[in-house]
């Protein structure tokens, strides 16, 4: 349906492509003027996806619908809408995408158009996954978000930044490929079930649970594997994680901060809306498995985190582990598991995506990273340091934040999960207690005792415009720790629904 009777979903989608047409127009040498186009059309698509949330009705299922026949004779079409579940992963791309782009003013010093184009039509791409409502299009949507990322990182990032932006992309290309296949054969069996031909999710959603499109058990685990192996990879999962870090650490202070903030959640989006849905009995099957998966990574990204010495590279690591809750949210198969695992998924975006401009801001004044290299900085740069850890503690999931509510709701799902239960749950504690660690210890050695080297002793403070950057992020942070019914009232009864799909068709079995 679309309570509004107007495209403004659409309108949402497309607002930056259509900022990114006109940067072209704007010439090479005038830094200002594309600034602010970038950032006007960044804020008009973040101020036309507010109505989303206040139009939104909690009960009603899909919304905002916008649909045209495309290739009618394929069975694809242009369809858009959103429910509970995409509503707050479309406004977290709205909301992150201008705050990003105000931190390139001082960092992208090369091609600077060309970069706010890119990071533009990264947010339609992001945006498009998010709403796409058929295969085909969520596939192209998909596709699309690879290559501006990886010139993000390929052209504007560190040293390695060539062998970082081709990793990124053969990895997530390569899983893309394994979901093609599995786009396809769903699509096939579905035309040879049914006789039409349709990309259309619901369509083939609701085929699958009423049994006019039946899959034998086997076939149901492979396409189940197709869709899996291309979302793992992107959430990232442990073993499927070895990209990320690379990306992370060469990729620009926005590049690190929009795949962390929004591109990795594309991952934990896909397993909801695809391998949940469609697929629930392989789900059951291999929930224990992934589980197992998921509580690797939280140990292992914890564990690795803690050796780092490098402050970027210790906060990419914390994304394995704190994505691996996410994982294990998702995969136990109830309803609090799966809110658990979409708060998480909205607050690694944003306690992250901090940590991230905190870590950027201290290099462009020092050019390092390393943390034998500050000590004492709360000293001399006192706004910075308070800001500091308020995202620190965060990320740690201090009660009162926005981190705790996430993991709680999660560790609740997996010890009342059938698929999973309490031992799953004693191992990510023991996670938690590493994230506290390696993350204290990161402003310890940091922010704590004395400046002992000269060249920090004249450090200044972060300036307004990156405490307003901040201060931004911060105001989400703690009204989701506060009052996290913001966050779980809308998304409620979709969530219901995908738990109580799940349940109907194991016992249909």
């Amino acid at each position: 349906m679309n309570q509004l009777g107007f495209p403004l979903l659409s309108l949402v989608l497309w607002l930056p492509t259509l900022g990114a047409l006109a940067l072209l127009l704007v010439p090479r040498e005038h830094i200002g003027a594309q600034r602010m186009l970038a950032l006007v059309f960044a804020l008009a698509a973040l101020a036309a996806s507010l109505p989303l949330y206040f139009a939104f009705d909690a009960g009603t299922g899909f919304q905002f619908a916008d649909s045209l026949a495309w290739v009618p004779s394929w069975g694809i079409g242009y369809g858009v809408s959103i429910d509970g579940v995409s509503l707050w992963l479309v406004l977290l791309t709205t909301f992150l995408t201008p705050i990003t782009l105000i931190s390139t003013w001082d960092s992208v010093h090369k091609d600077f158009r060309t970069f706010q184009v890119l990071m533009l039509l990264l947010e339609t791409g992001m945006i498009g996954v998010f709403v796409a409502q058929d295969l085909f299009l969520f596939y192209i949507f998909w596709e699309f978000t690879l290559i501006p990322m990886a010139l993000l990182i390929g052209i504007w990032g560190s040293a390695n930044r060539v062998r970082a932006a081709v990793k990124f992309f053969l990895y997530t290309f390569a899983g893309s490929v394994f979901m093609l296949l599995g786009i396809i054969a769903l699509y096939l069996l579905n035309k040879q079930a049914t006789g039409k031909a349709t990309f259309d999710i619901a369509t083939l959603q609701s085929n699958l649970a009423s049994g006019a499109l039946r899959l034998d058990t086997n076939v149901g685990r492979l396409l189940f594997a197709s869709f899996f192996l291309a979302f793992a990879i992107k959430v990232p999962l442990w073993p499927f994680h070895t990209w990320l870090p690379l990306a992370h650490t060469e990729a620009p202070t926005a590049g690190s901060v929009i795949l962390a903030g929004v591109l990795l959640k594309l991952g934990g989006y896909g397993l909801i809306r695809f391998n949940l849905q469609l697929f629930p009995e392989a789900a059951r099957w291999a929930a224990p498995a992934i589980g197992v998966l998921a509580v690797i990574g939280i140990l292992y990204g914890a564990m690795v985190s803690f050796a780092q010495t490098d402050m970027k590279k210790l906060v990419a690591y914390s994304s394995v582990s704190h994505l691996g809750f996410v994982v294990l949210g998702i995969f136990a198969l109830n309803q609090a598991g799966i809110s658990g695992a979409i708060v998480q998924m909205i607050n690694h975006g944003l306690s992250t995506g901090a940590l991230f401009l905190i870590v950027g801001y201290i290099y462009e004044r020092r050019h390092t990273r390393e943390m034998a290299a500050f000590g004492g900085l709360w000293k001399v740069m006192p706004i910075y340091g308070g800001l500091t850890l308020a995202m620190v503690m965060s990320s740690v999931g201090l009660p009162g934040l926005n981190g705790f509510v996430g993991e709680y709701a999660i560790m609740q799902g997996a010890y009342l999960s059938s698929a999973l239960g309490g031992g799953f749950v004693a191992f990510a504690v023991i996670g938690v207690i590493f994230a506290a660690t390696y993350l204290l210890r990161m402003f310890q050695l940091t922010f704590m005792g004395d400046v002992t080297k000269p060249e920090n002793a004249e450090l200044r403070d972060i300036t307004p415009r990156e405490i307003a950057v901040l201060g931004l992020l911060l105001v989400p942070i703690v009204a989701i720790g506060l009052y996290p019914n913001l966050l779980f009232a809308p998304m409620q009864p979709a969530v219901d629904g995908i738990a109580q799909a799940i349940s109907a068709a194991l016992a249909a079995r």
